[in-house]
């Protein structure tokens, strides 16, 4: 569904991305974990064409989209969803409207036909007549799963998610979790999941993926990573760092 190929990303001359050789399977949850600054979140830009690699293909499905006008990459994306980080909600907008927006900007359904579709949406995340509230009347959690609802209103095949539980309490954390569960489940999607909140990666990815400083350094499934001999990925899956050795100096006692 996702294939990256010898990508390289840079900014003002400072590599941010390289030599990223990555697919992702039809069907599976990938999640992608890291340090903050290590490139994970520019990887998932890629992905959705916000920008483009510096050199490397980007391929979604059966077609490399780096070059693309903005035209034609409009179009691939009718075919994604993404969560953002912030939700990235209208705010002037209804939580109906919200989840409404694309539908009405690239489809030709009648009203009736947005309206059970933005019903449908978000009985699947559990906000089933919320449609006439507005963003400042939500939880951080609440405008998380609108911002899912609005992704998924095309059924896409591809739902790219942006730390989806960041700032979020432990059981709505979880409750995030089992939404992107519950969606690749029900919709059959393609998940590509940017975290570094390592209970929630355990628990929705068929595989995980670990840059450090711009580099893919492992990528395995859930035990491959927990059993990982690779020091950088057990420390930041544990939380650990290696203890410092400090400099014995001799303290003069006469």
């Amino acid at each position: 569904m996702i294939h990256l190929k010898n990508v390289n990303k840079e900014f003002n001359g400072r590599i941010i991305l390289h030599n990223i050789n990555l697919n992702v399977e039809k069907g599976e949850t990938l999640a992608i974990i890291g340090a903050s600054g290590s490139g994970k979140s520019t990887l998932l830009r890629l992905m959705i064409g916000l920008l483009q690699p510096t050199s490397g293909e980007v391929w979604i499905k059966d077609t490399e989209i780096s070059q693309l006008p903005e035209i034609d990459l409009d179009k691939i994306r009718l075919n994604m969803g993404m969560v953002f980080q912030y939700s990235a909600l209208f705010d002037s907008m209804t939580v109906g409207d919200n989840v409404a927006f694309g539908l009405k900007e690239h489809t030709k359904f009648t009203s009736e036909k947005i309206q059970q579709v933005v019903q449908e949406k978000l009985k699947l995340v559990e906000l089933e007549g919320f449609e006439a509230m507005m963003p400042n009347e939500l939880s951080g959690g609440m405008k998380k799963r609108i911002s899912l609802a609005r992704a998924i209103a095309f059924e896409p095949e591809i739902v790219l998610y942006d730390e989806p539980s960041s700032g979020l309490d432990p059981i709505m954390a979880a409750k995030i979790d089992e939404l992107i569960v519950n969606t690749q489940q029900v919709l059959g999607v393609t998940s590509v999941v940017v975290t570094h909140d390592m209970n929630s990666a355990f628990h929705i990815a068929d595989r995980i993926a670990m840059v450090y400083d711009g580099e893919l350094i492992a990528i395995d499934d859930v035990d491959g990573i927990k059993n990982s001999q690779d020091l950088r990925v057990r420390e930041f899956i544990h939380g650990t760092i290696k203890p410092i050795k400090r400099r014995q100096t001799h303290v003069d006692r006469s």
